[in-house]
């Protein structure tokens, strides 16, 4: 008695050449500012969105995402003995760690500035599925 079906090869060969189907990313449009939920929104204005939102969202502070959803900046910027240096470093890669599981994105670019309180970020994506690259400007306090 064989494990393995006698038309292994060609069922192989059926998935092989199965069509590759790319899920819409249409999601309710957030506005930040006011916390309501509007119409939908797909592709680059959802990107975008979840550019944000990713980013605004503390890891593993709500129990509704994943543990690879949200950010990890405000561990790093609320202490008070970490260098520019350090920052300079661990930025762009929390980021980037933060928005590359999702597999609408292939690289993600990020420069920062600081005044006072606030951090001032410009995320630059290259999509997977889209020919240009979308910049996200996010506030984040400290």
């Amino acid at each position: 008695m064989a494990l393995v079906p006698e038309n292994y090869s060609e069922i192989l060969d059926e998935q092989e050449e199965a069509e590759v189907v790319v899920e819409p990313s249409k999601t309710w449009a957030i506005n930040f500012e006011t916390g309501t939920i509007g119409k939908f929104i797909d592709e680059g204005e959802a990107l975008r969105q979840y550019i944000r939102k990713a980013i605004l969202t503390e890891r593993a502070r709500f129990a509704i995402y994943s543990d690879d959803y949200g950010c990890e900046l405000n561990e790093l910027i609320g202490d008070d003995v970490v260098t520019e240096d350090l920052l300079d470093a661990e930025i762009p890669r929390i980021v980037y760690e933060a928005l590359a599981y999702d597999e609408r994105i292939d690289d993600v670019q990020t420069t920062f500035t600081r005044d006072g309180d606030k951090m001032f970020l410009s995320v630059t994506v290259v999509p997977a599925d889209l020919d240009v690259e979308i910049t996200e400007e996010v506030e984040v306090n400290v």
